[in-house]
């Protein structure tokens, strides 16, 4: 009724200290930021969107993701076997082997990458979603809910009062 109330400006709505409103302010935008940089992030790191939702789905489930071959390492792969199929003694096959080898080696650098990205960036920034903005949003709540209780209080004793007035004028 009072949160009603006050929306629809019947209502005195006690007022917060301007440094924490300053502090509320600055979380709400920390959550955003690290929202959209976390998101972006995983973008980055997984442009295809159906292996993004498998992995989120592994990772729900508490299970393993399984290792994904990246396509550097897949076009070594392929380079590899053409070279076998011409001849490593080919000009061609000799090229594509050296080439094959270096795109593994940068195949197999890109998923260090992705995981590294994942354990030392990713997740510090879930834990303080999961975690630690949990835990504002709660205590947010709950200061909230004690203000309207408060400001509910003080309208009663308002409304009170001035009956109590009221009737001390007639008697």
């Amino acid at each position: 009724l009072q949160f009603t109330e006050e929306k629809l400006g019947q209502a005195e709505k006690t007022e917060l200290d301007a440094h924490f409103e300053n502090l509320l302010a600055r979380a709400d935008c920390t959550k955003n930021w690290t929202e959209k940089i976390l998101r972006q992030t995983e973008v980055l790191l997984q442009p295809n969107p159906s292996a993004r939702v498998e992995e989120f789905l592994y990772e729900k489930l508490d299970r393993k993701v399984p290792s994904r071959v990246t396509n550097g390492e897949l076009l070594a792969q392929y380079m590899t076997e053409a070279a076998n199929d011409f001849g490593p003694g080919t000009p061609y096959g000799k090229t594509l082997i050296k080439v094959g080898e270096t795109q593994r080696r940068l195949g197999a650098a890109e998923r260090d990458f992705i995981h590294s990205a994942s354990i030392n960036f990713l997740t510090p920034l879930r834990n303080f979603l999961e975690g630690d903005w949990r835990t504002i949003s709660k205590e947010r709540r709950i200061l909230q809910n004690r203000r309207l209780d408060l400001d509910a209080c003080k309208a009663r004793l308002k409304k009170a009062k001035a009956a109590e007035a009221k009737a001390a004028v007639i008697s």
